[in-house]
């Protein structure tokens, strides 16, 4: 219990450390919050501050998503651990931090990047196949939102029929295991865009240009 009670509190101080509001008070003497959408994220940051910090944010918080499930993999060689559950612990908290920082006021991003990088290192394959089909309906519909809440769905349906190429995943267990797991992170995420969502039904949803 112990390991699973540390493992939550490390990822979700991973988790709260707050990119978007480092590199805009650093590149552009603000906090992104009070620009744009409010948002401390990437597409606000591109938006306010530019593509450099864009990309970085972008990189930044992928890589909190890939570093905490590192741990967990890690952790899940003591004896006597639940691997599995301890990276679906990892995951949540990590993104749960990303939304609820407790170093910046719990006020944070949507946790989409973060979330991808849960995905790409619990199951290349899932993250691989969501991140894809976010871009595609990105591109085709130029809205941010639309690919991120789609991909937070399609996550779920994965789990439910790819059993390979998961990180951790016990011998003779199938990727079911991940199923509620990933209802509740699709559930995070779809809160987190429940402005965009109602935004997208009213026909008002913010676009993104591509040509800029």
């Amino acid at each position: 219990m112990v390991v699973y009670i540390i493992m939550a509190i490390i990822a979700y101080c991973i988790g709260s450390v707050n990119f978007s509001v480092i590199f805009s008070k650093k590149f552009a003497g603000f906090d992104v919050r009070e620009k744009g959408s409010g948002n401390a994220g990437t597409t606000n940051m591109l938006r306010s501050v530019g593509k450099k910090a864009a990309a970085i944010t972008l990189v930044c918080d992928i890589l909190k998503g890939v570093v905490s499930i590192g741990i967990a993999i890690l952790l899940g060689n003591i004896p006597d651990i639940n691997k599995e559950l301890l990276v679906q612990i990892a995951g949540v908290a990590v993104i749960l931090g990303h939304t609820f920082p407790v170093f910046f006021g719990f006020k944070g991003g949507k946790g989409v990047a973060t979330s991808l990088g849960v995905l790409l290192l619990s199951n290349w394959q899932i993250g691989l196949i969501c991140l894809v089909f976010a871009l595609v309906l990105m591109i085709l519909t130029r809205m941010v939102s639309v690919g991120s809440c789609a991909a937070a769905v399609l996550f779920p349906i994965l789990t439910l029929f790819i059993n390979e190429h998961y990180t951790v995943l016990t011998e003779g267990k199938s990727g079911n295991v991940y199923f509620i797991y990933s209802v509740i992170l699709a559930v995070i995420v779809l809160f987190n865009h429940r402005s965009n969502i109602k935004r997208i039904l009213n026909g008002t949803e913010n676009k993104v240009s591509f040509k800029k």
